[in-house]
């Protein structure tokens, strides 16, 4: 399944850029000669496109975290952490989101999924955001052991204790796309990367109050006494 994930997705760029580009083409071209129905017809093939272009990204990432990889190595997470909200920069800028760094350790990892990591869990905090409440992420590290514990905590909508477990799984969606965009994939994502890093993920979350994600990472060194 996770090659044929691979192998679906990547052959499907090219169409799906051959799609966008054309849809992008006829609004430019064509846009003003269409009428209101026709526009709309047109708006619908260019989301639709976007959204396929989301999903066949995150089968990517998730299909390519089987592949091999290089020995983990000290990472300071400060470098990640940094180059994740650099890549969120017009999320946290259009919701006006105040997302607060604490400790940032070195741990053994991989620098471009930890990006990946941080990426979706901030994400998640900013985009599940309770209507007129301001996003507040907080980010922080405590020892633990031959471990790091990591949190991130929001002030968002939450989730019911019933499904905590199973938005880890793949595909799985709690609410419509008009209601929250995305592809069901970010915390499958997230599940891989830490278990592939010899950690474990859960999360604690309270509806209407917010939800704070945990997960473990090796220390670079040996554990404090």
């Amino acid at each position: 399944l996770e090659r044929f994930a691979y192998v679906a997705s990547h052959d499907l760029q090219e169409p799906l850029r051959t799609i966008a580009s054309f849809s992008d083409l006829l609004t430019l071209r064509y846009g003003e000669a269409l009428d209101d129905r026709g526009r709309q017809y047109l708006s619908r093939v260019t989301a639709g496109a976007t959204r396929l272009k989301r999903l066949i990204d995150d089968l990517l990432v998730f299909s390519r975290l089987n592949a091999e990889r290089a020995p983990l190595r000290a990472v300071p997470t400060e470098q990640p952490l940094r180059e994740a909200l650099s890549r969120l920069e017009a999320a946290i800028g259009s919701t006006g989101a105040e997302v607060k760094v604490g400790a940032c350790p070195a741990v053994l990892g991989d620098g471009r999924e930890l990006t990946q990591l941080f990426q979706n869990l901030i994400g998640n905090a900013v985009k599940f955001r309770r209507p007129g409440v301001t996003p507040e992420v907080q980010v922080d590290a405590q020892r633990d052991g031959a471990m790091w514990h990591f949190r991130v905590r929001d002030n968002g909508i939450g989730i019911p204790a019933e499904y905590q477990q199973r938005v880890f799984g793949m595909f799985e969606r709690l609410h419509t796309r008009e209601q929250y965009d995305g592809t069901g994939l970010g915390l499958a994502i997230v599940l891989k990367i830490v278990e592939r890093h010899g950690g474990t993920v859960w999360l604690e979350s309270t509806p209407d109050v917010g939800t704070t994600v945990h997960f473990t990472l090796r220390s670079t060194d040996r554990p404090q006494a």
